[in-house]
């Protein structure tokens, strides 16, 4: 009780829920744009695993913790919103509009792009609040990423 107390009082224990409740829903989020085509590929994961350990600095097995997390928390729900809300209470427009980016980056790490993964990042940046010209934007640099990724 004086623990939740002191937590309540000092901000501890809450923002360090919040930073992995963030990092789950983004990663939930990247895991829907992977699976989106009903395939879920090596492509696709390495991609999410590569964009999480930079958007986050986390590695090894916090990494592999998130990810397993992640995706029981896409399992579970098909609802974005709780999702996006949250990522729209804790990060600004320009962090926004990265995460849209991410997205991008996963749905064309096999090659292609499926109309259900466009669809979704379409819905989510809406959710987002992403502006169709920021999505726009996102999506050409993902994709110029992705073509020297292929080059090199």
């Amino acid at each position: 009780m004086f623990g939740k107390l002191k937590e309540l009082l000092t901000g501890a224990g809450p923002a360090a829920d919040d930073a992995g409740d963030l990092r789950l829903a983004v990663a939930a989020l990247l895991i829907e744009a992977g699976t989106m085509d009903e395939r879920f590929e090596d492509k696709e994961r390495s991609m999410i695993l590569a964009l999480l350990k930079q958007r986050f600095q986390i590695d090894g097995s916090e990494l592999d913790e998130l990810m397993a997390a992640a995706q029981k928390r896409s399992e579970a729900s098909e609802q974005y919103y709780p999702l996006t809300d949250l990522i729209c209470k804790r990060m600004s427009g320009p962090e926004r509009v990265e995460v849209i980016e991410m997205l991008w980056s996963v749905a064309y790490a096999d090659g292609e792009l499926d109309a259900y993964e466009d669809s979704l990042i379409r819905q989510v940046a809406a959710l987002l609040q992403v502006s169709d010209r920021d999505r726009a934007y996102a999506r050409q640099r993902a994709i110029a990423a992705s073509s020297k990724t292929a080059e090199g």
